[in-house]
C-alpha cells in the first residue's frame, strides 16, 4: 500500500492553526454529528443534493428499504431530510462530512502534510478563504456533471476531497520541488511535489473519464476532485499575498 506520511517542513514560519482546526471540524461533525457515518438522517440533511443546488429548493423524499449485501436482511435508508438552511450553503457543510472512517482519515492525512505549508504561503485568513471558496466549486463541479451525464440528482455527495484536492494544487504550484515521503511495504522514499501530486491528478482523471457525476465507481466523486484541483490550480496565485518590497537608494529589494 503505498501511503504519504509526510513532506519537508523546514522552511514553515507559522503554526497553521486554521489547519488544525479544519482537521478538528471534520472530526468534530463525524463523531458528535454524523454519529461515526450512522447518523443518517443528518447526514441527508447538509450534504450536497445535485437537484437542490439547481432548483434553489429543498426535497424531502420517503425511506426506501434495502437489502444489507453482507447479511442479506431488509433495512431501511432514510429518504432525504429536510434541510434547516439555505440549500446553497450544502455546498459549505458537505464538505465537512464523510461517508466513513477510512474517507475522513484518507483526507485528514493529505490535509495535515499539505495544508500547512499552503497555510504558511497564503496567510491564516487566505487560506480559510481559499479552501472554503474552492471546496464550494468543487461541489458545483459534482453538481453539472451529474446533470450533463444524467445521472442520479437526488444522490447525497459529501466529503472534504474537493477542498483538498485544492490543496493540493495549491501545494504543487508554491512547493513543486518540496518532497512528498511515501511509505510503501517497509520501504521509505520520497518524491517531488509536482510529481508526487501531478500523478494523483493524472489518475483521478483517468479513473473520473466515462464516470463524472452522482453514481461513480466505488462511489467516489470524481468531478469534485477534479474540479477542486483545477480551481486550486487557477485560483492560488490570486489568493497568493503580494510581496512587500523595501526600496532602498535605487533598489527594490
Amino acid at each position: 500500500m503505498l501511503l504519504p506520511i509526510g513532506d519537508e517542513n523546514y522552511d514553515r514560519r507559522t503554526i497553521p492553526y486554521i489547519n488544525y482546526l479544519l482537521i478538528a471540524a471534520n472530526v468534530f461533525v463525524f463523531v458528535f454529528l454524523q454519529g461515526f457515518g450512522y447518523n443518517a438522517h443528518f447526514t441527508f440533511s447538509y450534504a450536497i443534493i445535485p437537484a437542490e443546488i439547481l432548483t434553489g429548493k429543498d426535497l424531502v423524499t420517503g425511506s426506501e428499504m434495502i437489502v444489507d449485501p453482507l447479511t442479506g436482511n431488509p433495512i431501511e435508508l432514510p429518504g432525504l431530510q429536510p434541510t434547516n438552511i439555505p440549500v446553497w450553503f450544502t455546498l459549505i457543510t458537505g464538505m465537512f462530512m464523510h461517508g466513513g472512517i477510512g474517507h475522513l482519515a484518507g483526507n485528514m492525512l493529505y490535509l495535515w502534510i499539505c495544508g500547512d505549508n499552503v497555510e504558511d504561503r497564503l496567510g491564516h485568513f487566505r487560506y480559510l478563504v481559499f479552501y472554503l471558496f474552492c471546496g464550494a466549486l468543487s461541489g458545483l463541479a459534482h453538481v453539472i456533471s451529474t446533470f450533463v451525464f444524467g445521472q442520479n440528482l437526488l444522490t447525497p455527495c459529501l466529503g472534504a476531497s474537493g477542498a483538498i484536492s485544492a490543496v493540493l494544487a495549491a501545494y504543487m504550484v508554491l512547493f513543486p520541488r518540496k518532497r512528498i515521503v511515501f511509505w510503501f511495504f517497509f520501504i521509505v522514499f520520497s518524491v517531488p511535489a509536482v510529481w508526487a501530486i501531478g500523478l494523483w491528478f493524472l489518475l483521478q482523471v483517468t479513473n473520473g473519464l466515462g464516470a463524472l457525476g452522482g453514481q461513480q465507481a466505488g462511489g467516489v466523486a470524481y468531478a469534485a476532485h477534479i474540479g477542486g484541483f483545477l480551481a486550486g490550480l487557477l485560483l492560488v496565485n490570486r489568493f497568493r499575498p503580494a510581496r512587500r518590497y523595501r526600496r532602498s537608494s535605487n533598489f527594490f529589494l
